[in-house]
């Protein structure tokens, strides 16, 4: 079976982990990059694909099916929708967009082109994040009553040498939080409205290093999450799934998830529910039993490329599509709306 070619926009750090997988892939064939810095050329040569300072030509000589756009977020759209105008598929780094017009336009040009986009929440290819939906999907825990998330822990100082992380749109509830909240709707569905407060007394930047958000959930459940970059604690998704090797790995919890039939931790994937050979539970003075799946580790950003190529081949349904991307970053703009205000945002539904 040939290989599906595609290419990548942007060479920075999400984009070199792109070009990785591309490289290493059964499924496709990396045809070209596109970025115009020194160090991009030389990934190219390195890699023996051609480097072009242009995404335009690239797309005009190379011709790809699918793009990879791993560029600032506030040129998404734009570059989105030209690839989608030009014939290729495009993985759009996440968030989708950074405004919620930008991401209604690329949601328009998708429909309108008949081509897909998949944004680049890979938390979901995790086989951890795939084995977790299977068991609520599947009704292990009942009725959804609750979620709990923890996303704490401690960015080093040289981190904020970068001036826009220091400014509003640069801090944990848009770079980190958005995540949590795409990982709480993949597993609960949609969130009807949100509330949160936002602080900045630790670091005294103009953009938040802590926040705690409350929402409630369309089918009546209710979530809180704690972010924070600057706590020292390993209570966070990334420290416990090792997904970078950057990360030292945690055997840790962040994740809580309870409904009327059982509860279910994330990443450990422990299922606590009451026996059935034990006789009717009547309530918390019953034992309760744990359940853990032990799943096989697996690189998301590999199994995200694989998609990628099946969706584009039409053997497969988008694990994150436009509109879905679209509504995590409706529901994390609400978050920070909402710490501004100190109100409820109610999201459309």
């Amino acid at each position: 079976m040939s290989k599906l070619p595609i290419a990548v926009i942007g060479a920075g750090l999400i984009g070199k982990t792109h070009i990785d997988r591309a490289l290493s892939s059964a499924d496709v064939e990396l045809v070209g990059i596109a970025d115009p810095t020194p160090a991009a050329a030389e990934l190219a040569r390195s890699a023996g694909v051609p480097c072009f300072a242009d995404h335009r030509a690239m797309l005009a000589e190379t011709m790809p099916r699918g793009v990879v756009v791993a560029t600032p977020n506030a040129t998404h759209a734009r570059i989105t929708i030209e690839c989608l105008e030009r014939g290729a598929a495009v993985l759009v780094e996440k968030p989708i967009a950074d405004t919620l017009e930008d991401g209604r336009r690329i949601c328009e040009a998708s429909k309108a082109t008949g081509l897909p986009v998949l944004v680049g929440h890979q938390r979901r290819h995790n086989p951890i994040m795939r084995r977790a939906r299977a068991i609520v999907a599947g009704g292990s825990l009942g009725r959804p009553v609750s979620a709990t998330v923890l996303c704490t822990w401690f960015k080093p100082r040289d981190y904020f040498d970068v001036t826009w992380r220091r400014q509003q749109g640069g801090g944990p509830i848009l770079i980190n939080l958005i995540h949590d909240i795409d990982l709480m709707r993949h597993l609960y569905g949609e969130i009807e409205s949100v509330q949160a407060l936002a602080s900045n007394a630790v670091r005294g930047f103009e953009v938040e290093d802590t926040a705690a958000v409350v929402l409630r959930f369309r089918n009546g459940a209710l979530g809180t999450v704690t972010v924070s970059d600057t706590a020292v604690a390993p209570w966070n998704w990334d420290l416990g799934v090792g997904e970078a090797e950057r990360f030292p790995r945690q055997d840790i919890n962040a994740h809580y998830y309870s409904g009327t039939e059982g509860s279910l931790t994330l990443p450990r994937l422990e299922l606590w529910r009451y026996r059935e050979d034990q006789g009717p539970a009547e309530g918390w003075h019953d034992p309760l039993t744990q359940e853990r799946t032990a799943v096989h580790t697996g690189c998301p950003y590999t199994e995200q490329i694989r998609h990628f190529a099946a969706l584009i081949e039409g053997r497969e349904e988008p694990v994150c599509s436009a509109l879905d991307g679209f509504r995590t970053l409706e529901a994390t703009l609400a978050v920070t709306e909402a710490a501004a205000t100190g109100g409820s945002v109610t999201l459309p539904s």
